[in-house]
């Protein structure tokens, strides 16, 4: 009897996953730091199925590059999430596109991890220049096109991190990720009533540029050096060569392409998916999920919150 229930679910939930959105066309989608890696992957993945992709980049050399790799439909707009004068340029430039479309889905994207090392050897600065762009600029971004996403009972996707559960390294980006949950956790059950789903995606062990072994021990060793001698001599001279920093495997840079098209997947299909979750070997499943269990997330390199019924 279970077996033949469970059966007739899952061809349910085939079919239901066969259907996406439709007129994606007219449907406007925003993108930060789509400069590289997740953003600029899904920028192109979502360009490749139709939707009015905005891309916002933080550099001029990116937006060009990103946009000789996609059609004519894709625009980019210049965006730093640390500036509020940037912020408010891109608003009215998003506005502009749009029109009284609105804006049908806004990913969060953009961050960054670096500066990191050991929280005593950081200064209040260092901290703060990760969290102007993972946390309050984040705020801001979402709070100044807010309207536009309820405008068309929209979709906001936060990019998180597993770290916002569980910390392992010093500096602003664990805290900056587990403050992004906390904020879309409230978000999510003001939006509700307005019928606009805010989401987050936690990802895990990938090779990215803010991954990087050269740049994040090259940082490591500034700040060693910057360090009192009485502080060196705390954790010791050889302290440094002992902190062996272990990069992600390099063949998880090959996995960013299937991880964004899972997104791209989940962001167009009519299905209302309440979890998205995959293990570190690209064990890729959508979970249909309310609750997921702890022993999974542990490797889990992403899932939703629990959102409502998909807007047509």
């Amino acid at each position: 009897m279970w077996l033949y229930l469970a059966g007739l679910y899952l061809l349910w939930r085939w079919d239901q996953e066969r259907q996406t959105v439709p007129r994606l066309s007219e449907k406007y989608v925003l993108i930060t730091g789509c400069d590289s890696s997740f953003g600029n992957l899904l920028a192109r993945q979502l360009d490749a199925r139709g939707l009015r992709v905005l891309a916002a980049c933080l550099t001029g050399t990116g937006a060009s590059q990103l946009r000789a790799a996609t059609s004519p439909r894709l625009q980019t707009v210049l965006l730093d999430v640390t500036s509020s004068q940037s912020i408010a340029v891109a608003t009215a430039w998003v506005r502009e596109r749009v029109g009284d479309r609105g804006l049908w889905e806004l990913v969060n994207n953009a961050g960054t991890a670096i500066p990191t090392a050991p929280n005593e050897w950081l200064t209040k600065d260092d901290f703060v220049k990760v969290l102007d762009v993972n946390l309050v600029g984040l705020i801001e971004v979402m709070l100044s096109l807010l309207p536009l996403v309820r405008q068309v009972r929209g979709w906001v996707v936060s990019m998180a991190s597993m770290t916002g559960r569980v910390s392992f390294f010093g500096g602003g980006y664990c805290m900056s990720k587990y403050g992004m949950e906390t904020f879309s956790d409230s978000l999510w059950r003001e939006m509700c009533p307005f019928g606009v789903q805010i989401s987050i995606i936690k990802p895990g062990g990938f090779w990215t540029g803010m991954t990087d072994p050269v740049t994040v021990v090259k940082g490591f060793k500034h700040f060693w050096e910057q360090l009192p001698a009485e502080t060196q001599a705390a954790y010791g001279h050889h302290y440094p060569e002992t902190c062996e920093y272990i990069p992600v495997w390099p063949q998880h840079s090959l996995l960013l392409p299937v991880v964004t098209s899972i997104m791209a997947h989940t962001l167009l299909t009519c299905f209302p998916h309440s979890r998205y979750a995959a293990g570190w070997e690209a064990r890729l499943t959508l979970l249909p999920l309310s609750y997921c269990p702890a022993w999974l997330t542990d490797d889990a390199i992403g899932f939703f919150l629990p959102i409502p019924a998909r807007g047509m």
